[in-house]
């Protein structure tokens, strides 16, 4: 009553046996009518999935399309009003230009009056 190793034969024939039987269990699973619906089921789910994941990047490159519009009509509109008030600033500058100008010949005029009231005075 011993410990008895098996020899390299019986080993090998173990190992042969074991490998018939792991290839008989996966032929098993292949012909199952049941595998085969659970593996259409799963190509289905990885489709949709696929399906789903083509709309987001659709629906994101129509947003960023969307965002860049937007984007280059704000600049637009930041362009169209800095040339509008550049040009009011211009008219603003000239209406100013205008009044300093008239006030200047409004003083010119007092002051020549007063001196011609003045010069008449001292005749």
């Amino acid at each position: 009553m011993g410990f008895k190793d098996p020899s390299y034969l019986e080993r090998k024939g173990a190992a042969t046996d074991a490998r018939k039987a792991a290839l008989e269990r996966f032929r098993e699973k292949t012909n199952d009518p049941a595998a085969a619906e659970r593996q259409a089921a799963r190509q289905a789910l990885s489709e949709a999935r696929e399906a789903r994941e083509a709309e987001r990047k659709a629906a994101k490159a129509a947003r960023e399309v969307e965002l860049a519009q937007e984007a280059a009509r704000a600049r637009a509109a930041a362009e169209q009003a800095a040339r509008e008030a550049a040009t009011q600033a211009e008219r603003d500058a000239a209406e100013k230009a205008a009044r300093e100008a008239a006030e200047e010949v409004e003083r010119k005029a007092a002051r020549d009056a007063r001196y011609a009231a003045r010069k008449k005075r001292k005749k």
